[in-house]
């Protein structure tokens, strides 16, 4: 089943080591099938090197087993709930990526100092509350925390990242380490002053309206 839905789960699983954001197995991607509903996450503590789409776990949205050998990430209740509580998300990325969850440590948002932030998420990357692990109290707190952002940094955990498809979700957990990292440096050197909110909407909107090809 969904045999194009599981190659690009399984491709943007992959992208996350090449990328740096993820170690031996942690971290995960999801995407959810616009048709069925159904979705397709990591199965939980296989290598990346070793995954294969054949491998991808298939659920329903109330955690059901629809296809797959394995067990899936134990992340996905969290992703779950967010897939039942926010009809636009098609995609879900979730990472320990070192810059952007050293911010999730200490429980600090990223403000918007770098035009880069104001055009890949239209205002500051905010930080959720604890929750535990294990259950849907992150999704829960993603959903009620996360606003507009496609990213949110949970504290004392890491990174979540959503998107319209799976591959725009694995697009912001990229950016958001690479803002993160940009903006440690700064507050090495300095304090940085964040871009007004009428110039961070104004980027904002130009870069989903006129970047890239069309």
């Amino acid at each position: 089943m969904l045999d194009a839905l599981r190659a690009l789960v399984c491709a943007g699983n992959k992208l996350l080591p090449r990328a740096g954001l993820v170690t031996w197995t942690s971290g995960n991607v999801s995407g959810r099938d616009r048709e069925t509903g159904l979705v397709v996450i990591k199965p939980s503590g296989v290598r990346y090197d070793d995954l294969t789409p054949e491998q991808m776990v298939i659920l329903d949205l109330d955690g059901r087993l629809v296809e797959g050998a394995l067990k899936p990430s134990v992340d996905a209740p969290t992703h779950l709930y967010v897939y039942r509580h926010r009809p636009d998300v098609m995609g879900i990325v979730h990472t320990h990526s070192t810059f952007a969850t050293a911010f999730a440590a200490v429980g600090k948002p990223i403000p918007v100092y770098l035009t880069a932030i104001a055009d890949e998420f239209g205002g500051p990357i905010p930080v959720g509350a604890y929750a535990p692990i294990g259950g849907e109290e992150i999704g829960q707190e993603i959903v009620r925390s996360i606003g507009s952002s496609c990213a949110i940094l949970m504290k004392n955990h890491g990174v979540f990242t959503i998107g319209p498809d799976v591959m725009a979700a694995v697009k912001a957990a990229v950016m958001v380490e690479d803002v993160a990292r940009t903006v440690f440096y700064a507050l090495q050197l300095g304090q940085p002053e964040e871009i007004p909110p009428d110039e961070v909407a104004r980027g904002h909107r130009r870069y989903r309206e006129q970047y890239g090809q069309r």
